[in-house]
Parts: structure tokens; C-alpha cells; sequence
């Protein structure tokens, strides 16, 4: 088995780094090699002993220093062959600059010696032509090859002058190397050979190498066959780690669904409970109202004819007393005779039970499991195992969530025979009624319905027939729109935000155009940003212009900007107003007047600018950075979110700050909404199945921290909480959005959206408590 090693070739090793000390990183000066096979300058290595002992500088091998010192380590004579012939072949260009020859300057006179225009590999000279020619003809150097000299620079003739290169004995100069002495395995010259070596037994380089390298090839069989399992070793683990990753991102994603399902069943039984609360309140009311008309009915009967009495025995005289006393006598009696107040209705008050395991800190519906993986194949028969165990763990974790939250769809009667379920314990009497609920009908254990019920039922009908006819009618003209927009308190989009006490509600307020007389465009808003109290400021990039509206619609006339610039993104600041604009960030003072300005990197089509909560500095997006200017210009802080490892790997489309000084970015290239404080740190970040597949678009945040994402292309805005965790749909079609472009937050409490068509949509957030 050949050595991997072995693939270098001379040429290679010639002109590749391997002639090079790792320590000074210049060329083997006296190369010396550790026990580890390491060669270094025997300079480099005198530097390196401490308390006896070295550490390779590559493998960190510690390796004891001889008595001698770094000297006695072995002299690498491969290398020196090497450098030998990078030095005969080094030495001006191939052309020019030709050495002297080396036999003229040996004929004495003062003669240096014509150029060389020929190397013999064997005496290791370079030649004249002349010298070249009678070196040639000579009987003892008759044999030696004569080559060219530009060849032999060029490289052409290395590996023949490898073979007749020969090594130098160290203690005898001009004695070539020639045996190898067996007991003492040390190479010799003739000299050495005549001397201490003399009785022992020495055989000459060839037989020598001969001998020896089966065992070498023996055991580098055996490194080789090492290294073939290194080599497979390495690739296992890859594998392991590749199915870690996996199964990491399988378990997340389990743990996400998990979560969300758990969420939505919370939510649904919330509703319910909450649904039995109303129901028994209104159903309470009810009867209460009915008691009180009769009770009203009989107060005035009983004070109609008090009233007459009193009048008569006041005012009347005695015939008029004594004729009328029959007729009141009768009726005062007939009165008294009825009772007066009835009994007094029980009064049934609600009490809310809690799950055990809500309150137990020990509960855990979330839990992992480590298993350890045994070596497998991965064939069809060891997917098909692990997707089966995959769905029967699926399958459990489902059952789990089941039973304890008792399912999405159970009905109240099923709740109720729940014991201590997250439920209200209300005691009913037969043939109870239950009104209406906001999103439907509560059914009840007798099936029985209410006139309110009924009308609640045909509500729902209308109003699901109108969400139908809405969402089949994209072409219709915004006035038609707006028709299906209630000024009241808009439905929730979904059962897992509607009546969610986590979560504000979105109100609709206004909706006006932007598109103005002195436009010659249709507006293509591309920047919104709060502009002193209610007001917003808008970028119309297509008209190059900065809007003032008031969040009922009224225009408040233009901000001035530089000639010939088309603002993207707009921030306001303390009585001032930055914005990008191409590869530029502007900041003007409220009359027009340009402050500074900052050149931006071309790499990104355009830069997203948020104003920090401050309102003394500005945040600009530039090539995944976050750039932070204050009001003189100058450059505060500069950082990617996730920091020096997240560098290349992020593009912020959209930038927005909140009230805690967070900075929240859509990720265009992660795909993914990122939230980080000022130095960059992560402190979370979505891109689950929320996203529906769309790219992150604009986001606002509001006074509480949480983040309001727009996803134009389903038509929807999302809501997150404060580190990114997505809570579930806000605003979608059926609140009137069409492609929605750019969000702003406006005093923290209202929500302006910009659609495509440059028409703006005002909604208030309005807390459950509120």
C-alpha cells in the first residue's frame, strides 16, 4: 500500500511550502527532525527548550532534548538534497544573469571564467561550452551527464539530478556518503569507513536500503491502514453530528407544534369557560330584569291607588270621604292581600377550579429524553423503524396534550363531567337558557335556544357569508371595501387570539388616501414614522416627496428635501427627520434644511432607518450591519446582530426599535424576524411555520414591547411577544388589508398600516382591561 505522502512530487515539493521552517517561515536553515518527523531551522528549535523538554510547534508533541542540545536531534538529508537543488537552481532569470563556469577559474590567471551554459548533475558544476565539451571527452568524466543549463533551471532534469546527487559527509567536506554502518546505523564515508568504524560490519547504500525497506513499507502498510480508519471514524461522526442536527431541528419543531397545540386548547377552553360565564350572567340578568318589571308593575299599582287615597282623605269632603270609602276600602284590602316582594332568587356565584398541574411547578408537559444511538445501518428498514417510533412518539405526546386539556372541540356537557378541570362550576336549572357568545353558539345540555341565541346564530350566518363574499372579491373598489369594516371592536382572526387576555385588540379607526393634487404619480409608500402627537410622516418614494397626515387623514402639507432625492425609510428625531435615500443616509431639520449626510454601502438595494426610543440617535440597516449616528453625524456603535459569527450571513430589509431599546430586523436572507439589544446580542429569534412561508416584511412595536410583523403576501399581521416568540395572527384580509407595504407605531397605542394601492389604515390597540 502506498503512502499518502508519496503523491507529492518533486516539482511539488520543490515549489510548495514544504521546504519551509513552520516556525520563521523562511527556507530550512541546518534542518533537524523531532522524533515526531517535524523538520525545523536548528536556530528555530534552540529557542524552543524549557526545563529539558520541547513541544512541537504543529502536533504540540513534547519531545526531551538531548544532552547535546537541538544539535544532536537527526539531520534530515532529504530535505538537504533538496534544498540542495533549490539552491544549484536558483539564481537570476532563466536567460540572463548566467553563473561563471566553474573549471576555467581552476586554470589560474585572473581569467573568472566564461558564462556557463551547461550543469553536470554528476561533479555538481556549472560549465562553459567549451569546458562542457572537453568534460566530455574526458576518460574519468566521460559517463557524467552534461544538461543543458536553462533545462536545468527550468526544472527539466530534477529528478535525474536527484539520482545522481550525492550526500555529503558532515565531518569529511567533499567525501560523498557511500556505506551505512550496521551496529551503529550511522551513514559513512570512506574516511569514516577507515577509521572508528573499521571492524564493524557496514554494507553500502543500496544493499542497505534494500534491506531495510520492507520493514519500512511494513509498517507504513500499517500507519496507512490506520489512517483508513481514522478516515472512516471521522466520516461517522460527521455522520452522527449531521443526524444530532437533525433530529435537534425535527425535536424543535415538535416542541413548537407542542407548544402552539397547548396554546390553542388553553385559549379554545378559555373561551368556553368564559362562554358558561356569560351565559350565566346574562341568563342571571335576564331573570333579574323579569323580577324587577314585576316588581316595578306591582310598585305602581300599589302607589297609584295610595296616591288616590291620600288625595281623597286630604283633600276630599265628607259626602265625597264617605261615598268613595266603599271602593278604596276594597281596593286597599284587595292590595294588601297580594305579597308584596317575592322570594328572592338564588344567587349561584361563580368559582373558577384550576388544574392541579397548572399550579405545580413539578408539571412538565414539555420533556425531553436522551437516548443513546446504536450503530446502525441506514437503510429502508432503519428509516421506516425510525419514523414508526417518531409517530408512536408523536402519537403520545398527543394523547398527553388530550388528556390534559381535555381536547379543542369537547362540549360543555364533557367539561362538566371533567373533574377539576380549568372550568367554571355553574349549577343550571332544567330548561336554562344560554344567550349568545361573540364567535357562535354555546351548546347546552337540554339543546334548548334562546330568542338572543337565535339572533346570534342568524348573526353569525350573515357575517360568515360576508366574510365569504369578501374574500372572493379582491377586485372591488375600495369604498366596497370598506363597507365590510366595523368601527366597533373588530372580530379576532382566530381562535388562538380571540379573547386573549395576553394580547390587544385591533379597533379600526380611519382610513383616507394619500395620493394628493400636486402628485404625478400614483404614491408608492415605502417609509412610515410617528411625527410629533397623532400625526405620521410618509415616504412617497415615487413622487420623492415626505408627507404630513394626521391619523384621521388630514393632510399637514410637505417636509422639504434635497433636490433629486426619492426617500425610502424615515425616522423622526428631536426636531429633525433622517432618511435613506439610495446609498445615502440624509438628516434635515423640519424646514428642508440638510444637516449631514452619510454615504452607505451600494450592496444593499435599499436601507431600512429607525429612530431610537431617545430620539437622539438614528439606526440605519447597511449590508446585515446596524449602524447607530447621533445628531452630529458621527458613527456611535456599529454591530451585527448575533455577532462576529453571524457576520456575511445577515440582511436587515426592515428595522424597528422598541421602548426597551431592543432592536427588531427582518432577515431576508435567515428568513427569520431577529430581536437584539444595542450590542448586538441575540435575545431572540422566530422563523417557524408563523411566517406562511413569506418573507419577513415591516415591523412596529408597540409601548408593551411587542412586535406587530407584516407578512404581505398572505395579507396578514402577526403579533410576537417582546423575545420573538410568535402569538398568533392580528389583522388579516377580513380587516381590509391588501398587500400591505410599511407599519408604524404612532404614541404606542396606534397601528398604521400603508398598502400597495398608497391607501393608509389606522387601527387602535385596545387592551382586554381597557
Amino acid at each position: 500500500m502506498a503512502s499518502q505522502g508519496s503523491t507529492l512530487s518533486l516539482l511539488e515539493a520543490l515549489s510548495s511550502d514544504f521546504l519551509a521552517c513552520k516556525i520563521c517561515l523562511e527556507q530550512l536553515q541546518v534542518p533537524k527532525t523531532l522524533p515526531c518527523l517535524h523538520t525545523y531551522c536548528q536556530a528555530c528549535l534552540a529557542q524552543l527548550p524549557e526545563d529539558g523538554h520541547l513541544r512541537c510547534p504543529e502536533c504540540r508533541e513534547v519531545v526531551p532534548v538531548p544532552p547535546g542540545g537541538v544539535a544532536v536531534f537527526k539531520t534530515n538529508f532529504f530535505v538537504n538534497g533538496l534544498l540542495d537543488l533549490v539552491t544549484a537552481r536558483a539564481g537570476g532569470d532563466l536567460w540572463a544573469g548566467k553563473p561563471a563556469c566553474a573549471l576555467c577559474a581552476l586554470m589560474g590567471g585572473t581569467n573568472t571564467g566564461a558564462p556557463a551554459t551547461a550543469r553536470c548533475l554528476d561533479c555538481a558544476d556549472s560549465l562553459c561550452q567549451a569546458c562542457a565539451d572537453g568534460h566530455r571527452c574526458s576518460r574519468q568524466t566521460h559517463t557524467h551527464r552534461v544538461v543543458d543549463l536553462v533545462g536545468y533551471r527550468a526544472g527539466w532534469y530534477d529528478e535525474e539530478a536527484r539520482e545522481r546527487q550525492a550526500a555529503q559527509c558532515p565531518q569529511h567536506p567533499g567525501e560523498a556518503l557511500r556505506f551505512m554502518c550496521q551496529p551503529c546505523s550511522q551513514l559513512l564515508c570512506r574516511e569514516c569507513r577507515l577509521d572508528p568504524h573499521l571492524d564493524h560490519p557496514c554494507l553500502p547504500l543500496a544493499e542497505a536500503v534494500q534491506a531495510r525497506r520492507p520493514g519500512l513499507e511494513e509498517l507504513l502498510a500499517g500507519v496507512d491502514k490506520n489512517l483508513a480508519e481514522l478516515e472512516a471514524a471521522q466520516t461517522k461522526e460527521k455522520e452522527v453530528l449531521v443526524r444530532l442536527r437533525e433530529q435537534t431541528a425535527k425535536v424543535g419543531m415538535q416542541v413548537e407544534e407542542a407548544a402552539e397545540q397547548v396554546l390553542r386548547a388553553l385559549l379554545a377552553q378559555k373561551q368556553e369557560v368564559l362562554g358558561q360565564l356569560r351565559a350565566h350572567v346574562e341568563a342571571a340578568e335576564e331573570a333579574a330584569r323579569r323580577r324587577l318589571a314585576e316588581l316595578e308593575g306591582r310598585e305602581q299599582v300599589a302607589r297609584t291607588a295610595a296616591m288616590f287615597a291620600h288625595r281623597v282623605l286630604s283633600l276630599g269632603r265628607e259626602t265625597e270621604i264617605l261615598s268613595l270609602e266603599g271602593a278604596i276600602t276594597q281596593r286597599l284590602q284587595q292590595l294588601q292581600r297580594c305579597p308584596w316582594t317575592p322570594e328572592p332568587a338564588p344567587c349561584r356565584l361563580p368559582q373558577l377550579e384550576l388544574h392541579p398541574g397548572l399550579l405545580d411547578k413539578n408539571c412538565h408537559l414539555l420533556q425531553l429524553s436522551f437516548e443513546e444511538q446504536q450503530p446502525q445501518d441506514r437503510g429502508e428498514d432503519g428509516a421506516g423503524t425510525q419514523k414508526a417510533k417518531a409517530a408512536q412518539s408523536q402519537g403520545k405526546d398527543q394523547a398527553k396534550i388530550e388528556s390534559q386539556f381535555g381536547g379543542v372541540q369537547s362540549q360543555s356537557g364533557d367539561v362538566a363531567k371533567c373533574p377539576k378541570e380549568e372550568r367554571i362550576r355553574i349549577q343550571k336549572e332544567d330548561g336554562a337558557q344560554t344567550p349568545k357568545e361573540d364567535r357562535g353558539q354555546i351548546q347546552r345540555e337540554n339543546g334548548a335556544q334562546t330568542p338572543k341565541e337565535n339572533k346570534a346564530h342568524i348573526l353569525r350566518k350573515d357575517t360568515e357569508a360576508v366574510s365569504q363574499r369578501s374574500g372572493s372579491s379582491h377586485r372591488r373598489k375600495f369604498n366596497e371595501r370598506l363597507r365590510s369594516i366595523s368601527r366597533d371592536l373588530s372580530p379576532a382572526p382566530g381562535p388562538n387570539l380571540e379573547g386573549s387576555g395576553l394580547l390587544p385588540k385591533p379597533v379600526f379607526l380611519y382610513s383616507f388616501p394619500t395620493r394628493m393634487p400636486g402628485d404625478r404619480w400614483s404614491p408608492r409608500i415605502t417609509g412610515l414614522c410617528p411625527f410629533g402627537s397623532q400625526e405620521i410622516l410618509v415616504a412617497d418614494e415615487q413622487n420623492k416627496v415626505l408627507k404630513r397626515f394626521s391619523l384621521n387623514g388630514d393632510y399637514k402639507g410637505k417636509v422639504p428635501t434635497p433636490e433629486g432625492c426619492s426617500p425610502c425609510s424615515v425616522a423622526a428625531l428631536q426636531g429633525a427627520v433622517a432618511f435613506s435615500a439610495g446609498a445615502r443616509l440624509y438628516l434635515i431639520s423640519s424646514d428642508g434644511e440638510v444637516q449631514w449626510r452619510r454615504a452607505l454601502t451600494h450592496s444593499q438595494a435599499s436601507h431600512a432607518v429607525a429612530a431610537l426610543p431617545s430620539r437622539d440617535r438614528v439606526a440605519v440597516s447597511v449590508s446585515g450591519y446596524v449602524e447607530v449616528y447621533n445628531m452630529e453625524g458621527s458613527l456611535a456603535t456599529r454591530f451585527v446582530p448575533g455577532g462576529k459569527a453571524s457576520r456575511g450571513s445577515r440582511a436587515l430589509v426592515f428595522l424597528a426599535t422598541s421602548p426597551q431599546g431592543h432592536f427588531v430586523g427582518s432577515d431576508w436572507q435567515q428568513n427569520s424576524l431577529v430581536v437584539c439589544d444595542g450590542l448586538g446580542q441575540v435575545i431572540g429569534e422566530y422563523s417557524g411555520p408563523g411566517l406562511y412561508g413569506c418573507q419577513p416584511g415591516s415591523v412596529s412595536v408597540d409601548k408593551k414591547g411587542y412586535i406587530f410583523l407584516t407578512l404581505r403576501e398572505v395579507n396578514k399581521v402577526v403579533v410576537l411577544d417582546p423575545k420573538g416568540s410568535l402569538l398568533g395572527d392580528f389583522l388579516t384580509a377580513y380587516h381590509g388589508l391588501e398587500k400591505p407595504r410599511v407599519t408604524t407605531m404612532v404614541d404606542g397605542r396606534f397601528l398604521a398600516i400603508s398598502l400597495s394601492n398608497g391607501t393608509i389604515h389606522v387601527f387602535r390597540l385596545r387592551s382586554l382591561n381597557s
